[in-house]
């Protein structure tokens, strides 16, 4: 399997994707406008930015769920090939004091892929193991990624765990690398939902894809068969309409070959959010890590040295 097809697997497609951090939206940014009405909108600018204000009031009533529990179910299409698994993701605390812990696992008959990902305070860590690879062991010092936030000028009441890893940060990274441009009521599961769609930002995509640049100037934009197999065209994003918790991320594209003529893009991942638990008892041996050294690489430079805060 390619690395890039890899890079996709699980609900996981934004951690493959170099960090590119703007600022975040405003506390009150949803609370300001009040809960968005499909309908209303009375231009495509509008529908635009009710979809994008939908997405930001969802990111932060996940950050502040304190606790937060959800069982994880994913299935990604490469090629001919569907990889299904389950994980778990857990976040407890706010601000300074908010640990979480995500665990994921994706198999096929022949390959399989593991990510743990952990903050207990002091530490972010995260493990991997890709089929084919050397599982990696990975570390970031929390503190130092607080002082730079502090730096930034990042208000206090934003968790730094938006920056380090779990939902949150892949949820960010969505929305940092695709634009929101349309929100509808909907029914997910017999649950009354706002069904979001998102595009990728062209310039951003052609960081990832030089070779898109040029497409991706068109007016038309970059269109699905334009692009490599196991890289989505889009993102659709199903959020709870009472609690404004995410439930559903879809990445859609064209699996397998290339077609000569434009198709339609289908769910190339999904990852659900299922059973939700808000407000219950943690136990806080779940954040608890204490892995062997060996094979231990510490990213805090790296982190500290790219780390800008996410668009507004």
């Amino acid at each position: 399997m390619s690395r890039v097809r890899a890079a996709w697997i699980g609900g996981l497609a934004t951690a493959a994707l170099a960090p590119l951090w703007a600022a975040p939206p405003a506390a009150s940014v949803y609370e300001r406008n009040g809960p968005p009405v499909v309908g209303e909108a009375g231009s495509r600018g509008e529908e635009e930015s009710q979809a994008e204000r939908i997405v930001a009031g969802a990111l932060l009533a996940l950050e502040r769920a304190d606790p937060f529990v959800a069982k994880i179910r994913q299935k990604a299409r490469i090629g001919d090939r569907v990889l299904t698994g389950p994980g778990r993701y857990v976040q407890a605390g706010v601000g300074d004091a908010q640990r979480y812990r995500f665990e994921s696992r994706l198999e096929c008959d022949t390959e399989s892929f593991e990510l743990l990902e952990v903050c207990d305070g002091l530490f972010a860590w995260r493990y991997k193991r890709n089929a084919g690879e050397a599982p990696g062991l990975s570390r970031v010092d929390v503190r130092r990624v607080r002082e730079k936030l502090e730096d930034l000028k990042v208000p206090e009441t934003d968790s730094a765990v938006r920056y380090l890893g779990g939902l949150q940060r892949t949820l960010w990274a969505i929305r940092e690398w695709f634009r929101f441009t349309a929100a509808e009521s909907a029914d997910l599961d017999g649950l009354p939902a706002w069904r979001v769609e998102g595009r990728w930002d062209g310039a951003k995509l052609a960081l990832v894809q030089p070779h898109l640049a040029e497409a991706a100037r068109k007016p038309e934009g970059i269109q699905p068969h334009e692009l490599p197999d196991g890289v989505p065209w889009s993102v659709r994003l199903w959020i709870g309409r009472g609690d404004l918790l995410p439930r559903r991320v879809e990445w859609l594209g064209i699996p397998g070959e290339r077609p000569v003529a434009p198709a339609e893009p289908e769910p190339i991942a999904v990852l659900d959010m299922l059973d939700l638990e808000v407000g219950g008892r943690i136990d806080a041996a779940t954040f608890f890590y204490k892995p062997a050294i060996a094979g231990l690489m510490d990213v805090t430079e790296q982190q500290v040295k790219t780390l800008h805060t996410w668009r507004p």
